[in-house]
C-alpha cells in the first residue's frame, strides 16, 4: 500500500520557493551592482575629461600666450552690454587693454554685433577707449559692425578712429529710453488695493502699481534727456566733421550701413578681414576677446551631467533599498 506523500511534497515546495527567492535576490543584487558600476565609471570618465580640459586650457598654446609676430588685434563685442550680461565694461576693457598693450599688434579692431544696453557700461567702455588711445597714440582702433551696432553699442563705437559696416548692417539708434508698465486699472479691475508705504515723497517713483503723476513723468523725461545729451556729445566728439547732422540723426532711428555711410555715422563698407588687409595692412588676426576659461566651460557641462547621473543613481538606489526592506 502506497504511503501518503503530503508532508514530503510540502517540504519540497518550501525548498524550491526558498531557492527561487535566493536566486531572485542574487539577480537583483547583480542588477544593482551593474547600475552602480556604470554610475561610478561615468564619474571616473567625467573626472578625467575635466582634468583634460584643464590641461588644454593651461597649455602653452592657449590665448594667454604672448603673440610675438606682427598681427591685427581683434576684440569682439557680441550681445547686450549689461552689468550681468554677455558684455560687461570690465571684461571688454580688459580685452582692449591686452590688445593695445602687445607691441606686435599693429592696430585693434573692435567687431560689434549688439543691440545696445546700459549707458553706464557703454560710458565706461568709451572712457577706457579714450584712455587707451591717449596711451597708445600710434595704434589705431577700428570698429567693424556685423549685423547690428545700435544704441549703447554705437555709443562705444563712436570713439574709434574709423567705423566700418556692411551695407545691410543696422547702425545708429542714437537715443535713450526708459520703459515700465502701469497696472493701476488692472488692480482696480481685480479689486486689489496697493499699500505702498514710503519715507520720501518720490520714493515710489515709477512704481507700476501706482498712478504716474505729471511731476514724476516730467522728472523722468528730464533724466532721459540728460543721458541723451551725453550720448550726443560722445557721438559729436568722436565723429567730428564727418557727421552730417540732421533733425533725425539723434532721434533714435536706426539706419542701414549704406545710409549710415551717407550720414557720416560710419567711414566705409568693409568686413573685418578687409579692414585688417586693406586698412591696417596686416592680414593675420589674433583674437584678444576675454572668454570663459575652457576648464570652467567644460566643468559646468560635465558638472551638470554628473549631477544628473548622481540624482538618477541615488533615486535608483533609494527605490531598490525600499523594495529590499519590504
Amino acid at each position: 500500500m502506497q504511503q501518503p506523500q503530503g508532508p514530503i511534497h510540502g517540504q519540497d515546495d518550501w525548498a524550491r520557493q526558498a531557492l527561487e527567492k535566493l536566486a531572485s535576490n542574487a539577480l537583483d543584487e547583480q542588477k544593482r551592482s551593474r547600475r552602480w558600476g556604470i554610475f561610478f565609471k561615468t564619474l571616473t570618465f567625467a573626472y578625467l575629461f575635466i582634468i583634460l580640459g584643464f590641461m588644454v586650457s593651461a597649455s602653452p598654446g592657449s590665448e594667454d600666450r604672448p603673440v610675438t609676430r606682427p598681427h591685427t588685434a581683434l576684440v569682439e563685442l557680441q550681445g547686450a552690454i549689461m552689468p550681468d550680461g554677455p558684455v560687461t565694461a570690465d571684461d571688454l576693457s580688459s580685452s582692449l587693454r591686452k590688445a593695445f598693450a602687445n607691441p606686435n599688434s599693429k592696430a585693434v579692431i573692435l567687431r560689434v554685433n549688439s543691440p545696445g544696453g546700459s549707458p553706464v557700461q557703454a560710458g565706461r567702455i568709451s572712457d577706457e577707449i579714450k584712455r587707451l588711445k591717449a596711451e597708445y597714440p600710434d595704434k589705431k582702433l577700428y570698429v567693424v559692425a556685423d549685423e547690428t551696432m545700435a544704441s549703447a553699442a554705437y555709443y562705444v563705437a563712436a570713439g574709434a578712429d574709423e567705423i566700418y559696416a556692411d551695407k545691410a548692417s543696422l547702425v545708429g539708434s542714437i537715443g535713450v529710453l526708459m520703459d515700465t508698465f502701469g497696472f493701476v486699472d488692472t488692480m482696480k479691475l481685480l479689486g486689489v488695493e496697493r499699500r505702498l508705504i514710503t519715507a520720501g515723497e518720490n520714493k515710489g517713483f515709477l512704481d507700476p502699481f501706482s498712478p504716474l503723476s505729471s511731476k514724476q513723468k516730467a522728472f523722468a523725461e528730464k533724466m532721459v534727456a540728460t543721458i541723451h545729451q551725453q550720448f550726443i556729445s560722445v557721438v559729436r566728439e568722436g565723429r567730428g566733421d564727418r557727421l552730417k547732422e540732421s533733425p533725425e540723426i539723434f532721434s533714435g532711428l536706426v539706419w542701414s550701413g549704406e545710409d549710415a555711410l551717407a550720414l557720416g555715422l560710419i567711414d566705409g563698407l568693409k568686413s573685418t578681414g578687409q579692414v585688417a588687409r586693406d586698412v591696417v595692412g596686416e592680414e593675420r588676426i589674433v583674437n584678444y576677446t576675454q572668454q570663459e576659461d575652457v576648464f570652467e566651460r567644460f566643468a559646468k557641462k560635465v558638472g551638470l551631467g554628473v549631477a544628473q547621473a548622481m540624482a538618477t543613481g541615488l533615486a535608483q538606489f533609494s527605490a531598490n533599498s525600499e523594495t529590499r526592506i519590504r
